[in-house]
Formats: structure tokens, sequence, C-alpha cells
């Protein structure tokens, strides 16, 4: 995509923002539209006479083992969603035939019958479910069940690759978040957001004094919302460090920090199926604020003429 077609689509995602109350987009098809595109992206900018701005967008990105897909209505446009929605769905579909089909999945925010007929027009099918949960902030005292945990700031230019390890064994399932690369991590690092002091890094100590990273809570600040939302952006454990209680500190650290900071609110995703995150979630006081939904389904290759 050319600066003129970045530019003009910023213009669309900034009135849905503002209609909406969230970016329409993810971080990581962000990330992919204001670096213009990189191999194995696609945007399609639906346009109308008579109108000096794009009435929709759809965005394809090829992702760890999927095609991730947003679709973005102008909202003085939505009275014709009906068909902006679904020519915009087709040309999507036609993209995926012509780089050999594949799985995606379409992620909506808080999804209606409306959103379940567009899917099903090029195959898609409901799927996972995201939670937003938030919390107040500070934690209280009395549910925190011990001292903290000691964790670290990230350090620029030597803890990536000890990170990247982490981060992609823990989530070598996951489709956002699973089979990161040096760059994807670097493309973050450069965001206006990006904070290492608030990205908590938990390292193992040996007996002979040397260490190895085995956790991390990545918090992000959301200051353009009102009041500020603290995120728990991403938080893992190294599968080998399972069943000491980490994730519980971790949690506990990352709202710490964001606390400390002046954060009123803290925020986080989690999979709805995922029980056993949801359930330590809900003990430390965070509840359901919206419900997400991916449509997901497998494309078929283009067939030969």
């Amino acid at each position: 995509m050319s600066e003129a077609d970045v530019a003009e689509v910023h213009l669309l995602l900034d009135a849905a923002e503002r209609a909406d109350g969230h970016r329409p987009l993810s971080d990581h098809l962000w990330l992919d539209l204001v670096q213009g595109g990189r191999e194995g992206f696609a945007g399609l900018v639906a346009l109308e006479p008579g109108h000096d701005h794009p009435v929709g967008y759809a965005q394809l990105t090829r992702g760890h083992g999927s095609w991730a897909l947003e679709l973005v209505i102008h909202p003085h446009h939505r009275y014709d969603a009906a068909s902006i929605g679904p020519e915009l769905l087709e040309a999507v579909a036609e993209v995926v035939a012509s780089e050999g089909g594949g799985h995606v999945h379409w992620w909506v925010f808080e999804p209606t019958t409306a959103h379940d007929d567009l899917a099903a027009r090029i195959g898609l099918t409901p799927g996972r479910r995201l939670f937003q949960m938030r919390r107040p902030l500070p934690v209280e005292p009395t549910r925190d069940p011990g001292p903290r945990l000691a964790t670290r700031a990230f350090r620029v230019g030597v803890d990536e690759q000890a990170w990247l390890e982490v981060n992609n064994r823990a989530f070598h399932w996951h489709p956002e978040q699973g089979g990161w690369d040096l760059d994807t991590l670097l493309a973050r690092e450069k965001e206006p957001w990006f904070d290492p002091e608030g990205f908590l890094m938990f390292d193992d100590v040996h007996a002979d004094g040397s260490t190895h990273l085995i956790g991390f809570c990545w918090t992000k600040r959301h200051i353009d919302h009102d009041p500020v939302l603290g995120e728990i952006y991403v938080i893992a454990v190294d599968p080998t460090a399972h069943g000491r209680g980490l994730g519980r500190a971790l949690t506990l650290a990352g709202l710490a920090h964001l606390a400390e900071v002046g954060v009123p609110v803290g925020m986080l995703y989690v999979d709805a199926d995922n029980t056993a995150a949801v359930a330590l979630y809900r003990s430390l006081g965070f509840e359901v604020f919206r419900t997400d939904r991916a449509y997901v389904g497998d494309m078929p290759p283009r067939r030969p003429s």
C-alpha cells in the first residue's frame, strides 16, 4: 500500500474508533498496515462514487498457520453494510484462493447475527471467543497471597532472543502470538507505547549463580483511553516451569507496576475456553467487560482454469 492509501485508511479507522470506542484493528494487523504491508499482507479498500473517503476496508495477514482477517465499515456507511461487507469478504476469499487457500480467522468485536450471516457467505463459522476482562487498580493487599516476584525490566538489544524462545515455546499453538521472529518483536519496540520498564522479566537462578529467562509479563498503557487502561499485553511462563504458581505471581507483578505508574484500570484478553486462566483472573478480581468472536474456516485454493 502506498503512503496515500495508508493515510486514507487511517482516516477510516479513526472514524470507526470514535464511533465504537476502540481501535478496529488488532496490534498485529495495525503494525502490518502502518508499515505499508509486508509479504503475506493484503489491504482491500472499498470506494463509492461521490465519496472522497473509503467506505470500507478489509485486511488480510498471513500468520502462524492461518490468515488473520479484519473488516471495518465507515460509520457513515453502515446502512450499506449489507452490500459493502459481502463485496469486501468476497474479494478476501478471492485473494486467499489465489494464494493457495488456507485457514482463515476473522475477529469481530461483540458480534451480532449480522456477522454470523456475513461469515457464512464465505464459509466461516463461529469459533474462538475472547474475553476482555477488567478490574480497578491497585490490587487490594488482601488479594496478594505473598511477597512480590523479583522481576526486572526488559533490556533492549539484549533480551530479544531469550524472550522469543520462551514466547514461542509457550504459544506454539497460538495463531497470533506463536511463531514470532525478531522483526515482529522489533516492530513492537518501535511503537510509541513500548516501555521496557513495563516489560517485566523473571529469571530462574541456578546454583552457580547463572540465570535464564522462564517467564515474563509485558504490560501496555492505553493513554488515549479515558480512563487510562493498563493492559497485561502478553504473559507467559516457559512450559518447563509450569506448576510453580508463576502465572499468578507475574500477573500481580504486572498489575502492581501499572498501579505504580498511575493507571486506574487493569485489562487483559483471554480465550473464553481457557477455563484455568479465566478462573485465575476472576480470583484476582477481574470481570468480563466484553466478548469478541473469531469466525473460522478453511478456504479452498483457486481451481485451475
